[in-house]
């Protein structure tokens, strides 16, 4: 059973950072897309970053955001720097096959995390 854990949300100032962590569980066999998704009250959830064989970003956070991931230890980051207000939202990790469609697509994914909540002060 695939479990997915995030952790590392918190509450910053504007122009401040935080990582993101998830750690995966229960995942054998095919290589895997890893994403980051963000959802604000009242907004519907977003892509913020994925990666695969590459990587991808929304527009909104390019520059910003670094999605990784460290295989060995099942993991995927989001380091976030230069948040915004804007920016804050519950931030869900999600995990799919690489054929499952558009990287920003919810539907893409097949397993999410319960998210962590990061909040951005100005």
């Amino acid at each position: 059973q695939v479990q997915l854990v995030e952790s590392g949300g918190g509450s910053v100032q504007a122009g401040g950072s935080l990582r993101l962590s998830c750690v995966a569980s229960g995942v054998t066999g095919e290589r895997t897309r890893m994403a980051w998704f963000r959802q604000a009250p009242g907004r519907d959830r977003e892509g913020v970053a994925a990666i695969a064989i590459g990587t991808a970003y929304a527009d909104s956070v390019k520059g910003r955001f670094t999605i990784s991931r460290d295989d060995a230890k099942n993991t995927t980051y989001l380091q976030m720097n230069s948040l915004k207000p804007e920016d804050t939202a519950m931030y869900y990790c999600a995990l799919g096959g690489l054929l499952g469609g558009m990287w920003y697509s919810a539907g893409a994914y097949n397993y999410w995390g319960q998210g962590t909540q990061v909040t951005v002060s100005s």
